[in-house]
């Protein structure tokens, strides 16, 4: 089928201008002659925007194929088979035809039916018909725009995956620096912990030599403060000593002022009664005088018997003294001290007969009144010092002479302490002995010869059986202390109690110190009594039974006062005086023999002397000797 020639569908001229004065118009100048008409019109075609005017590529001819340009022929074929079937004749036609292009337009629906029903306003999306020029110029212009297309869709997805990559890198970077702000942030919280941990070490550090500095200047305030204390107490103890030996001095200047004139009574009473002696053996002289030329030869038997008497009387006291002098076991020290006590005591004692006499009056009930304060004795503050203040009223009464009522304290406080067991009452005992003593001094050394007469080991001195010394065995048991009821004389248990109750006494009163008041018979002469028992004693039944008894009360203030020394004193109490002990006798002297041995050892083993006594601390303190300042 041949090509269809289109034509333009309008007038050939317009206004006097041909539509197509040259139909072989070259490319360039339809695109020279479309700017000319374009700058007189200064309109834009009111094409849809595909087909608005844009700037042409520029396009030549090339003149390299050595053909002239000229005008092209767009040729539409009625079908499309026309391309494949045509002859080969028309080859050549096609050939010098520019190849036409299908135009597609969706945008616009047509119906055949109606066709003449689209609306007179509405404006038609088809293009009109144009000519080669206008054709090749829209088909230049599509291609244009879609080169431009293609350009803008490569940038856009050059843009996107240079977009993309820059997220991502973005985002890599973003992450990066994350984790650099994060481990920045981490070494930041180290850092910050471990400067908190320097500084609160630091703190530590501080609090630490601060607290050691306060410590240190607090152990030096102490220090001094303890310094001075003891510097004070030094000098109160020095001014104590020195107070306490002037008073002793006193005392023993007065005593020896007493001594003196008891001496010198003596010795008047000694003269006295020489010179009574004297008269009567003058008188004596006289009579047998007178006697002698009325009966020479009875007179001279008479004077021969008495002579013979007189000699015999000798000769037993010659040979008895020596023998008794050999079973007594004492120190001359001790032995002096009972003598000179004893005298003291015999002294008082006639001195309270010759008054009794003399006064024709009972003194019982007033020994009972001063029996019945010290039975009533107990270890409170207010109870010994009520009973205390009642004893010096009973003793300074002026109803009763001093000396009788003194006896009778000495003598109600010995036999008394056979009835008290507990230490409590003992050493509330010695606590009144202390107070009363202490203003009455002649009342110690009564009480501690009465102590020595009913028990021979508070001197101490032990006596041994000897048959040249003593004709029955009863007379030996008299002679240490054994007592004896209707006739019959005691039994050992009930000795050994008695002698045990004795030295409780004793050794409490040793060690019984009370604030404000001097003990007569301190730690010094318990010291004293135990070298002396030591050195003089010999080992038995009897005086163990004293030394246990003695260190149960005094054993704690002997250690307190003389601590190593008296240590020493225990271990030779264990090396020698125990392994001198030898059971022996009876069975029931070893049982008992062999009982207060253990009781020794335990003491000295488990260091019981190292810890006070039951009772030797009141319930309180003795407030000041002002209350006995009146007497």
């Amino acid at each position: 089928m041949g090509g269809i020639y289109l034509g333009l569908r309008c007038p050939q001229k317009v206004n006097g201008i041909a539509a197509d004065p040259q139909p072989d118009w070259s490319f360039d100048n339809l695109l020279s002659e479309l700017e000319l008409i374009d700058k007189k019109l200064n309109v834009t075609l009111d094409f849809p925007v595909p087909f608005r005017k844009t700037q042409p590529k520029e396009m030549r001819a090339s003149k390299d194929n050595g053909q002239l340009s000229r005008g092209f022929v767009m040729h539409v074929s009625d079908d499309e088979s026309d391309y494949s079937d045509g002859d080969s004749e028309d080859e050549t036609e096609n050939l010098s035809m520019v190849s036409g292009r299908r135009f597609a337009c969706d945008e616009l629906y047509m119906s055949d039916d109606s066709e003449n029903a689209i609306p007179l306003g509405m404006q038609c999306q088809l293009m009109d018909k144009v000519g080669l020029t206008e054709g090749a110029l829209h088909e230049l212009t599509h291609e244009l725009q879609l080169n431009v297309s293609e350009e803008v869709r490569s940038k856009i997805s050059s843009l996107e995956t240079e977009l993309i990559s820059e997220n991502e890198r973005s985002a890599l970077l973003i992450s990066k620096v994350e984790k650099h702000r994060e481990s920045q942030q981490e070494r930041e919280r180290k850092f910050d912990l471990q400067y908190q941990r320097t500084i609160a070490e630091a703190l530590d550090n501080h609090l630490t030599a601060v607290q050691r500095d306060h410590e240190h200047i607090s152990q030096l305030e102490e220090r001094r403060i303890k310094d001075d204390a003891a510097r004070e107490e030094a000098k109160r103890r020095d001014k104590a000593l020195q107070e306490e030996k002037l008073r002793q001095e006193r005392i023993k200047a007065e005593e020896e002022a007493r001594l003196k004139a008891e001496m010198a009574e003596r010795a008047k009473a000694a003269a006295i009664e020489a010179e009574k002696n004297a008269a009567e053996e003058a008188a004596a002289k006289r009579a047998a005088d007178t006697l002698k030329y009325s009966a020479r030869n009875g007179v001279e038997e008479t004077k021969g018997s008495v002579g013979l008497s007189t000699d015999s009387s000798f000769d037993v006291r010659k040979i008895v003294q020596p023998s008794a002098k050999d079973v007594v076991r004492a120190s001359e020290n001790a032995l002096e001290l009972e003598k000179r006590r004893l005298q003291i005591y015999e002294e008082l004692s006639a001195k309270n007969k010759a008054l009794k006499a003399s006064a024709n009056q009972d003194y019982h009930k007033h020994g009972q009144n001063i029996g019945r304060q010290i039975k009533t004795f107990t270890a409170t503050v207010e109870n010994i010092r009520t009973r205390a203040e009642e004893l010096l009223k009973l003793i300074n009464n002026p109803g009763c002479p001093q000396c009788i009522s003194i006896q009778l304290f000495a003598e109600k406080i010995v036999s008394n302490c056979t009835n008290q067991k507990s230490f409590s009452t003992i050493f509330a005992t010695c606590r009144v002995i202390v107070l009363v003593t202490s203003k009455i001094p002649l009342a110690m050394d009564i009480l501690i010869a009465e102590l020595n007469r009913v028990c021979i080991y508070t001197v101490p001195k032990h006596i041994s059986y000897s048959e040249e010394a003593f004709q029955r065995k009863n007379d030996y048991f008299k002679a240490i202390g054994y007592g004896e009821e209707n006739g019959k004389i005691e039994s050992i248990d009930e000795y050994i109690e008695r002698l045990s109750c004795y030295m409780k006494l004793y050794g409490a009163l040793v060690q019984t110190e009370v604030g404000g008041f001097q003990n007569l018979h301190g730690l010094r002469e318990g010291w004293a009594w135990l070298a002396r028992f030591l050195n003089s004693l010999p080992a038995n039944l009897y005086t163990a039974v004293a030394l246990h008894s003695f260190l149960e009360m005094a054993g704690f203030g002997l250690h307190r006062r003389y601590k190593n020394q008296f240590e020493k004193l225990l271990r030779l109490i264990a090396r020698d005086f125990l392994n001198a002990l030898q059971e022996g006798g009876s069975e029931s002297v070893s049982s008992k023999l062999s009982k207060v041995k253990i009781s020794i050892q335990n003491y000295i083993e488990s260091n019981q002397f190292k810890k006070e006594p039951e009772g030797l601390q009141l319930r309180g303190r003795l407030e000041s000797n002002e209350t006995f300042k009146s007497y």
